[in-house]
């Protein structure tokens, strides 16, 4: 079950965090992965070292996901084939109404909103030509819970969802799903850095915090969002489009 024999993947963000679990799945499980950053030396390395321990065909491409011109040319490098899109590029911002700039508002905008549609954009037409493709987008509990201090975070994830369900409905009936998946709190480099700059010599008692705002009583794991998703990039899902996937540790409904 679950594998991706033949099927080659475009995920980005794909250098750490989320998009490098999910690359590392999707290539343990047959597919040939095209690993798009902005960081190029770092996604390059990761694309090196998932085919030295897989054997997969995994590349490393730089991208701007907010640039058009940067998404052209990276899709453009890597070629006409695309079976499977997965969003995980994203930035994050903390702040409410009063403390949000119109420069938050831009910037969150460019990366979370902007690069999702044009990626999604310009996998659409290989995907079109093949008569099928799947694409996931990395969307956050914050697109339908009210979070303090996400006012700019929430606006883009919302846009996510909506995005998602806009192209599950337009593109149904030409072979192409398309599915978001909405993560609570997950333990990635992004935590650890921002715990580093904002609380110095606070972070164990901070993390124990974020630990504790889920339930379950821990954050997530990226290799648990990357599992997700591979289920949703699988044969075993193809009834499931247009669906918001919530894995939040009870964060929803045991709050």
């Amino acid at each position: 079950m679950f594998e991706l024999n033949g099927r080659r993947a475009v995920i980005t963000g794909a250098a750490s965090g989320i998009g490098l679990a999910i690359a590392q799945t999707f290539a343990r499980n047959g597919a040939a992965v095209a690993m798009v950053d902005l960081n190029l030396e770092r996604v390059t390395e990761a694309a090196k070292a998932l085919s030295a321990e897989t054997g997969a065909n995994a590349l490393g491409f730089a991208c701007d996901v907010s640039s058009e011109e940067s998404v052209v040319a990276a899709f453009d490098a890597i070629g006409t084939r695309v079976d499977i899109l997965v969003n995980c590029a994203g930035i994050a911002h903390v702040g409410s109404l009063e403390s949000t700039t119109p420069a938050d508002m831009d910037r969150l905008y460019a990366v979370n909103v902007r690069g999702t549609y044009l990626c999604m954009k310009y996998a659409l037409g290989p995907m079109l030509a093949q008569g099928s493709g799947v694409m996931v987008n990395l969307a956050s509990i914050a697109a339908t819970a009210g979070l303090s201090d996400r006012f700019a975070y929430s606006m883009t994830k919302g846009a996510v969802l909506a995005m998602t369900l806009s192209v599950a409905k337009d593109y149904i009936a030409r072979g192409i799903r398309c599915n978001c998946i909405s993560p609570a709190r997950v333990h990635t480099p992004f935590v650890d850095g921002f715990l580093a700059k904002n609380y110095p010599g606070q972070e164990a008692e901070k993390m124990a915090g974020l630990a504790k705002s889920q339930p379950i009583g821990r954050m997530g794991r990226p290799d648990e969002i990357a599992s997700l998703a591979l289920y949703l990039c699988s044969d075993e899902a193809s009834f499931l489009t247009g669906v918001d996937y919530p894995i939040d540790g009870g964060f929803f409904n045991l709050r």
